[in-house]
C-alpha cells in the first residue's frame, strides 16, 4: 500500500509532467514566435509571459519553499518579457521544469508536507505548497490552451478520445 506522500507527489507529478505540460508544449507546437508572445491589451499576458510566470512561480514554491534552494525569482521580469524568445527557449525552460519537480518531490518527506516552509511572504505547508502549484498551473495551462483554440480555431485532442 502507498503512503498519502507517495500519492500526493505521484499525482503533482502527472498533473503537471504528464497533463499541463505536454498540453503546453503542444500549444506551442501550433503557435509561431509572434503568437506566442502577442498580448490581446495590456491587462493580458503572452502565452510567453505565462510559460515564463510558469516557470517562476514552481521554481520558487517548490525548489525554494520545499527543496531549500536559493530564491533568486524576480516575478516581474516574466510578465514585462516582450519577445520573441525562441519557442526552444521556453520549451527548455519546461524540461528544466520537470527536472526540478522530479528532483525536489524525490526527496521530499511526510515532514515536508506538513511543515512550515517559508515562499514569498507567505508560511505554507508542503501540502498546500503542491495544492497551490497543481491548480496554479492548471489554470494559466487552460489559459494557454483557449489561447492556442481561439487563435489556431482547432481542437487541442488533449484526451484520447478525442482522437478517435
Amino acid at each position: 500500500m502507498t503512503s498519502f506522500k507517495e500519492n500526493l507527489i505521484t499525482e503533482t507529478k502527472r498533473r503537471i509532467i504528464e497533463e499541463s505540460i505536454p498540453r503546453i508544449k503542444k500549444c506551442l507546437a501550433s503557435l509561431n514566435e509572434q503568437e506566442i508572445w502577442f498580448k490581446p491589451n495590456e491587462h493580458s499576458n503572452s502565452v510567453g509571459n505565462l510559460i515564463l510566470h510558469l516557470c517562476g512561480n514552481v521554481t520558487q514554491w517548490v525548489g525554494s519553499g520545499l527543496g531549500k534552494l536559493p530564491d533568486n525569482r524576480l516575478r516581474d521580469l516574466e510578465f514585462s518579457e516582450k519577445g520573441p524568445l525562441p519557442t526552444e527557449k521556453l520549451i527548455q525552460a519546461l524540461d528544466q521544469l520537470e527536472l526540478l519537480i522530479h528532483e525536489t518531490l524525490n526527496k521530499i518527506t511526510e515532514e515536508d508536507l506538513l511543515n512550515l516552509h517559508d515562499v514569498q511572504v507567505y508560511q505554507e505547508t508542503g501540502l498546500s505548497i503542491l495544492v497551490h502549484v497543481v491548480e496554479h498551473f492548471s489554470y494559466h495551462t487552460g489559459q494557454i490552451a483557449f489561447f492556442t483554440k481561439w487563435r489556431k480555431n482547432m481542437d487541442m485532442a488533449f484526451y484520447p478520445e478525442d482522437l478517435g
